[in-house]
């Protein structure tokens, strides 16, 4: 019978099984999950399914004794899929603990149904597959239906039990592990290529997190005349267009800046190990952006929220902990992206005031003691 879990202790070598995302920044906050799992159960044997894109990451983690991915594009997925499940169940026995950690996605919560766990963390069908496993009444277990996990009212609503709103805690609690994150480490290589001294990322999924081309621009000229060079990350163009929103921005940025193309140049491991080298890195709200301050960077997140935490990325949910990682401070105070729980894609308002209104000088503030061998963090640090 699939169970919700409800902190029942797994024993001494637990089979674990994380359902993972296909998202760079999803991926990335499920690692403090991995390492409290691990320093719990430190004989567990844990499974990842999860994805083509962050593959070399999942070979390279330690806590992992297996991994697959289930969004691979070969025509026989499902065949695919199904026999890896059998072998893997056949090796290491039936599933003890699955943790569904992308559980609004309907194909994982399918396959959590299907690799039969005796206990489900997350979203998954029951097994007759015709309704969802009930959410249950415990805050770690019930949060998963609340409506808005970004907002200072989702902290209110649970009396304190999550310190913060922060995706990779929330994760935690839905194995009760009541970690508290700040850094996360992830594996690196070095890239082949010599990394500039600042690396940028312009593009995103959702466009009403763009900064406006002409702010880039004179951004990059300021590096240009200070003799910063500057790389532009990011997948190969033709995808970057499809996919993140580029259109012609970074075509314009390359045709009038001394900025070096390093898009669709490294796999996600090695573009760690670029962020790890450079001397600062500048990103959107974007899959970059994590990875970056996870490698210890110095590292700003171009946002349009004001100093209270709103406007158009959900910073308290997403905006990652570590020391390293600062933000801008919007002056243009915008709810409409928070009204619509984010799920727009461009900006619900003319003139897309919260991001047009962090200006470069903000970011050149950030950059300038960079040119004396430093990087401020005079930036807001926190959400």
């Amino acid at each position: 019978m699939l169970q919700r879990y409800d902190g029942h202790n797994l024993g001494r070598k637990p089979h674990i099984a994380l359902l993972g995302s296909n998202k760079v920044g999803n991926f990335v906050v499920t690692i403090p999950l991995l390492a409290a799992l691990k320093r719990r159960y430190p004989e567990a044997v844990i499974d990842f399914w999860g994805s083509e894109l962050t593959a070399d990451f999942e070979r390279a983690l330690p806590q992992l004794a297996w991994r697959c991915s289930w969004d691979r594009s070969e025509e026989n997925l499902f065949q695919q899929l199904a026999s890896a499940a059998s072998e893997r169940l056949d090796a290491a026995g039936p599933i003890d603990l699955l943790i569904n950690c992308d559980g609004f996605n309907p194909l994982t919560q399918v396959l959590a149904s299907w690799l039969r766990p005796q206990w489900v963390a997350g979203a998954a069908l029951k097994t007759n597959g015709r309704q969802t496993v009930p959410w249950g009444d415990h805050p770690f277990q019930k949060f998963l239906n609340d409506p808005d996990w970004d907002s200072p009212a989702f902290l209110e609503r649970y009396g304190g039990l999550f310190p913060s709103n922060y995706i990779a805690e929330l994760l935690c609690r839905l194995a009760y592990l009541e970690e508290t994150v700040t850094a996360i480490e992830l594996p690196w290589v070095k890239p082949p290529f010599v990394v500039p001294d600042v690396l940028i990322h312009a593009t995103t999924t959702r466009a009403a997190k763009l900064w406006p081309l002409p702010h880039w621009q004179e951004l990059l000229a300021w590096c240009e005349a200070q003799k910063l060079s500057v790389g532009l990350v990011g997948s190969a163009p033709a995808l970057q267009r499809e996919q993140y929103n580029a259109g012609d921005v970074e075509t314009e940025l390359l045709a009038n800046s001394a900025l070096i193309d390093l898009r669709g140049q490294t796999s996600l491991i090695q573009l760690a190990g670029a962020c790890k080298a450079a001397r600062a890195v500048v990103s959107v709200d974007a899959g970059p952006l994590h990875i970056a301050a996870a490698m210890g960077t110095p590292t700003l997140a171009i946002v349009g929220n004001d100093v209270d935490g709103v406007g158009a990325s959900p910073i308290r949910l997403w905006m990652p902990r570590s020391a390293n990682a600062c933000r801008t401070i919007s002056p243009h105070s915008c709810a409409g992206c928070a009204k619509l729980r984010f799920r727009n894609d461009g900006c619900v308002v003319e003139g897309h005031g919260c991001m047009a209104s962090v200006l470069p000088e903000q970011v050149i503030a950030w950059l300038l003691p960079l040119t004396s061998g430093q990087v401020a963090s005079s930036i807001i640090t926190n959400v």
